[in-house]
């Protein structure tokens, strides 16, 4: 090993293995998902899932000596990104997930910023609509379509399921540049407002789930597959992932930290076909190539020397508020 090559290799190693292991907790979601609609209502899922993520945020909250927001303006702001981080979109790729295959969630999820980033700079004007990204934008949006196979169609379950799907990535679009506008400035740590965050989704979650979907069924009464894909969504999925995720920015910077985007579809596809036998029709994965395609050219990964810091990131699990080291 060259001296001048010891630094990179050591650095690569150093965060290269949680990056790997937030990927693929991320991408396994879409198969959690799957298991548990099987037996759940997509909100009592929901419902359960955030609970125990907002439990296992607030342990580690403790543990870290950090505390909740004390300010009513921020928990004003929380209760709109908890329901259209949280709340909805969970609910949504769970709908979703009782009429598409888990796999094609995941490709779902990964048109996240080619929504984020017409409403940021359309609606809440923090970003600026620049040629480069105007071309990712065109290039997301032919892999959208792709993906749906529109030449073949539309209409049925199946591709109500991709609707559904799509509207939870929309929901994401809307809570990540709202709360880039309306808390970023906040001087809370990113885990303090996640924490807050799933508290809000959890309570609204609480009075909603009994409404539209009756009272939910106890633990006991449930297979332990689905039990253990709950927890796996709300202790793994949310609150290990996203201890691993602000390790990642610390360590590889915010720019590098989000490319971990690309390779949640990879492993959501994998995972499904390896463990649920999910196969895909060919145009799904070329569209979901061409969406990618169409976010790394918007994020300005390709084409140029240096890439820039994401426009955002949302993943199945993940807080869609952002650690303060990002920003």
């Amino acid at each position: 090993m060259k001296p001048d090559t010891a630094p990179d290799r050591a650095a690569l190693r150093s965060w290269l293995p949680g990056f790997l292991a937030l990927a693929a907790i991320w991408g396994s979601s879409f198969l959690f998902i799957k298991v548990g609609v099987e037996e759940l209502h997509p909100l009592h899922l929901t419902l359960y899932r955030v609970a125990t993520g907002a439990l296992t945020l607030v342990v580690v909250l403790a543990l870290l000596r950090d505390r909740l927001p004390r300010e009513p303006r921020i928990w004003a702001h929380l209760v709109v990104v908890g329901a259209f981080g949280v709340a909805i979109p969970f609910t949504l790729f769970g709908y979703g997930e009782q009429r598409v295959e888990s796999m094609l969630a995941g490709i779902w999820n990964a048109t996240t910023p080619l929504i984020v980033l017409p409403l940021a700079v359309l609606v809440f004007r923090t970003e600026r609509l620049t040629t480069r990204r105007a071309v990712g934008l065109g290039l997301g949006f032919v892999g959208v379509l792709v993906v749906l196979g529109v030449w073949e169609g539309v209409g049925g379950a199946h591709f109500t399921g991709q609707l559904m799907c799509f509207g939870a990535a929309a929901c994401y679009g809307v809570a990540i540049p709202y709360q880039k506008k309306f808390l970023a400035g906040s001087a809370h740590s990113g885990l303090s407002l996640s924490t807050a965050q799933l508290l809000v989704a959890a309570l609204q979650l609480a009075v909603v789930a009994p409404l539209a979907a009756g009272a939910p069924p106890v633990p006991t009464g449930l297979s332990a597959e689905v039990v253990g894909s709950v927890l796996a969504l709300g202790a793994l999925g949310t609150g290990l992932a996203f201890v691993i995720h602000m390790r990642n920015i610390r360590v590889a910077g915010a720019s590098t930290a989000s490319t971990v985007t690309y390779l949640i579809p990879i492993f959501a596809v994998l995972i499904g076909a390896a463990v649920l036998g999910e196969r895909l029709n060919w145009h799904q994965p070329v569209g979901a190539l061409i969406v990618l395609l169409g976010v790394a050219v918007a994020q300005g990964l390709v084409g140029r020397r240096r890439p820039r810091a994401a426009v955002g990131v949302a993943a199945p699990a993940v807080p869609t508020v952002e650690p303060a080291s990002r920003r």
